[in-house]
């Protein structure tokens, strides 16, 4: 009797599968994470990629657990950052701790598992872009002008206490210009330009990258018109409280080499 009855769910089982297979569905294809990323070493977020959805409606869960600790957990909040993502929030994030992440997906016809991702917070901080970022044009008494650029930090980073510390980037070209001309500013957020062509309209942006982690989006472009007369001296510097040690200054100038798009000879004042 028993053998007959398991005989009779398997035929069901297979005409169930048979049937589907033949209206075109299938178990889901294999999802695949994209991405995870924090923003400022307390929270982050994951995204994934889905796989095929076997012509039927998939359900997807990302489950995870921590190095050393055999529970596992499902996504605390899949709404806050957007379709096919899981956000952790300040309770759910450690840092120097090893999440292993896995995406699930799962149909009528059966399931499937991404390859874990194997991610620690420390170490995948992308910051958001700089904010604020300011230009002016400054001509002090019997001195040359110069463009004075000026930034601040992201909003969610907290560099006042140290948990975090950023070094920037700055780019700037001439508006018609297809190449950009970057300058390496270290952790100041204050720059002064001493080259540039009178009578052009200048586009600058400014990045951002923490000491473990990958350089931020560039800042939205800002524009300044550089008004023609007096030729403007040669040379960039930005305003360093190290400016007395140049020994640590040829060091982050031999690590970060500025680039120059212009034709005329172009010589950094530090």
């Amino acid at each position: 009797m028993k053998e007959s009855v398991a005989s009779t769910v398997v035929f069901i089982l297979l005409l169930f599968l048979n049937t589907g297979l033949l209206n075109g569905q299938s178990p889901p294809g294999k999802p695949v994470i994209s991405k995870c990323r924090s923003p400022e070493k307390e929270t982050f977020t994951c995204w994934w990629k889905p796989g095929e959805d076997g012509g039927l409606p998939t359900k997807y869960t990302l489950t995870y657990h921590k190095e050393g600790e055999t529970t596992t957990h499902e996504c605390p909040d899949y709404i806050t950052s957007g379709p096919n993502s899981c956000y952790f929030n300040k309770k759910h994030t450690s840092i120097w701790t090893m999440y292993i992440i896995t995406i699930n997906a799962t149909n009528e016809m059966g399931s499937s598992s991404s390859d874990p991702r194997y991610v620690d917070v420390t170490y995948i901080v992308e910051p958001d872009p700089p904010v604020n970022l300011t230009l002016e044009l400054k001509q002090p008494e019997d001195k040359k002008t110069y463009l004075w650029i000026k930034w601040y930090p992201p909003t969610l980073v907290d560099v006042r206490s140290g948990w975090l510390t950023l070094q920037y980037e700055i780019r700037l070209k001439p508006e018609k210009a297809t190449e950009w001309e970057t300058h390496f500013a270290g952790q100041q957020t204050q720059f002064k330009i001493l080259s540039l062509y009178p009578g052009q309209k200048y586009l600058v942006q400014v990045r951002c990258k923490p000491d473990h982690g990958f350089w931020s989006e560039w800042s939205p472009k800002r524009s300044i018109q550089i008004p023609n007369g007096s030729p403007l001296v040669l040379g960039a510097s930005h305003h360093n409280s190290l400016a007395d040690n140049p020994r640590k200054i040829l060091s982050q100038r031999s690590l970060q080499p500025t680039v120059f798009t212009s034709t005329k000879p172009i010589t950094a004042q530090w």
